[in-house]
C-alpha cells in the first residue's frame, strides 16, 4: 500500500490510499514461484558435481547419493544456500556463460581462495583486482568444464576497505 499526496489549487491536501494490488493487477503478498535449484549443463555430471562439492564444501543428497555414470547429480549446502543440479547434455559449451557464480570466501581472503581453487583445478581467465581502486575487484576463473565464475573479496576484506575509506 502507498499514499499519493496531491494539492488542489493550494487550498487543501488530499491523501488518497491506493492499494498496489489494484493498480498492478497482482497480489504482492504472494510469490508465484521460487527458485528450487540452479541447474548446470555439463559433459560429466558426477565429476563436475564432485569438483564443486570441494569448492563450496557441499554434500550429496543423503537420500540419493551421486555415483559415477549418473546423468543428474544434485549437491546440497551443509546449511543454508542454493542447491546445485548438474545435468549431462550432448552439446558442448559454446561461448561465454550468460549466468555465472560470484563466490565470496567465508574463511579466507580472495587471494587465498584464488590459490586454493587453482590447486583444485580451476583455470585462470582474468584479473580485475584493483579495477575500482586499491582492495577492490574480482578474479575470473573457469571450472574444469570451462564455466566462468568469479571470486570476490571476503566480507572481512570489504569491511576493512570501508573502514579504511577505500570502499
Amino acid at each position: 500500500m502507498f499514499f499519493i499526496v496531491t494539492e488542489n489549487k493550494g487550498l487543501s491536501v488530499c491523501i488518497v490510499k491506493v492499494f498496489a494490488a489494484l493498480t498492478t493487477g497482482c497480489d504482492n503478498r504472494r510469490m508465484t514461484s521460487r527458485i528450487s535449484h540452479t541447474t548446470i549443463d555439463c559433459e560429466d555430471a558426477y565429476a563436475l558435481s564432485n569438483w564443486w562439492k570441494k569448492v563450496l564444501k557441499y554434500v550429496d543428497d543423503p537420500e540419493d547419493p551421486n555415483l559415477p555414470g549418473h546423468q543428474e547429480c544434485l549437491i546440497l549446502p551443509k546449511g543454508e544456500g542454493p542447491k546445485l543440479l548438474f545435468i549431462e547434455v550432448p552439446e558442448g559449451k559454446s561461448g561465454k556463460n550468460r549466468l555465472h557464480f560470484d563466490l565470496r570466501p567465508t574463511d579466507r581472503t580472495r587471494d587465498e581462495e584464488f590459490d586454493r581453487l587453482l590447486k583444485l583445478g580451476a583455470k585462470y581467465v582474468a584479473d580485475h583486482r584493483g579495477i575500482h581502486g586499491p582492495g577492490t575487484g574480482w578474479i575470473v576463473l573457469h571450472d574444469p568444464e570451462g564455466n566462468e565464475f568469479c571470486i570476490l573479496r571476503s566480507d572481512a576484506e570489504v569491511e576493512a576497505a570501508i573502514a579504511a575509506g577505500l570502499s
